[in-house]
């Protein structure tokens, strides 16, 4: 695609074509293409509904005009606990450097789009400082209204010996402006009690609870066994190389209930591409940054399996094992 070459002021960076603006018919809808520069951007976001940016996000910023083209971002940053993949820091010097990326990510949301904050807890030397209240006065200054802190409630991590073992993040839901996309009835679950009905008034008689189910509400826990949504561990069908991966049901539920079809959904911080593999299954565009060349590799071949149609995932509406079935579930005598 050719683009005109055209000054903008602040130092005579090319000004950037409309991008990321590309229906089903003009896409390149199978296809995943990495990118690393601003004229590979140029060359592929108009073309093509998978995009990969290899590099740090600030320098994905750096080459992209800003102005609103998201209709959600969703993340899981790092938890500044000295992971493979991260330089572990004073926690203001981590606070400092999610401000940096949160306030310029804002510049490019759309008003009515969402943003999806997914974090945990940071420990330093026993003590649990929860990185939602460190991040929330941020999000805040920006304008964004929160609109759900939603409990994520995982079975499975690190059995603590001093204080209770964790078993829950948080993600942080907030909205630019107070119009926005929230699609209850695409991820409803079973009502409890289906079958009750009203017991007075004109509806008497009638069933009193929604046909389609009721609202997840904001503990995702397992309720009737099915909507705990299990953490990404050894014997996971979604597991990769990477030590701390983003479930797909997590994002889906998001990606669902806060965006329409050919949405643009953008994650800053990419791991493995499960973001990508949600928006791919349900026909959202996407944009991610990682700076993990092999992390990468796996992304651009985890969305083409669920371009395919192939995609090894654990769907955020599948029943949870119930391990009193297990023969482990029971203590053999000595």
């Amino acid at each position: 695609m050719r683009t005109k070459k055209l000054k903008v002021r602040g130092g005579g960076k090319l000004a950037q074509p409309d991008l990321f603006h590309v229906s089903n018919q003009e896409a390149e809808s199978t296809k995943v293409k990495v990118v690393s520069s601003r004229k590979e951007i140029v060359r592929h976001a108009s073309s093509c509904r998978y995009l990969l940016w290899n590099g740090d996000v600030n320098r994905l910023f750096d080459n992209l005009d800003e102005r609103p083209i998201f209709d959600l971002i969703v993340t899981s940053p790092p938890y500044n606990l000295g992971k493979e993949y991260e330089d572990r820091k004073a926690i203001e010097d981590y606070v400092d450097w999610q401000r940096g990326i949160i306030e310029r990510s804002i510049g490019f949301l759309k008003p009515g789009g969402s943003i999806c904050w997914q974090v945990g807890n940071y420990i330093d030397n026993g003590e649990v400082i929860p990185l939602d209240l460190l991040l929330h006065p941020i999000f805040a200054s920006c304008g964004l209204k929160l609109r759900n802190r939603i409990i994520w409630r995982f079975g499975h991590g690190l059995h603590s010996k001093r204080r209770f073992s964790g078993r829950y993040e948080v993600v942080l839901w907030y909205t630019h402006g107070d119009e926005y996309v929230f699609d209850l009835d695409s991820v409803r679950i079973p009502s409890k009690y289906p079958g009750k009905r009203h017991y007075k008034g004109p509806k008497v008689g009638q069933y009193s609870s929604h046909p389609l189910g009721k609202n997840p509400e904001d503990v995702w826990d397992a309720e009737f066994d099915i909507w705990e949504i299990p953490n990404v561990k050894s014997n996971h069908i979604e597991k990769t190389g990477h030590p701390c991966q983003f479930p797909v049901g997590l994002i889906e539920r998001l990606v669902l209930a806060l965006t329409t079809e050919n949405a643009l959904v953008f994650d800053p911080f990419a791991g493995v591409g499960s973001a990508g593999v949600a928006c791919a299954i349900h026909n959202r565009r996407f944009l991610g940054a990682e700076i993990a060349s092999k992390y990468i590799s796996i992304a651009k071949s985890r969305i083409e399996d669920a371009i395919r149609g192939e995609a090894r995932y654990r769907p955020h509406d599948k029943p949870i094992y119930d391990h009193t079935t297990s023969k482990l579930s029971v203590r053999e005598p000595d």
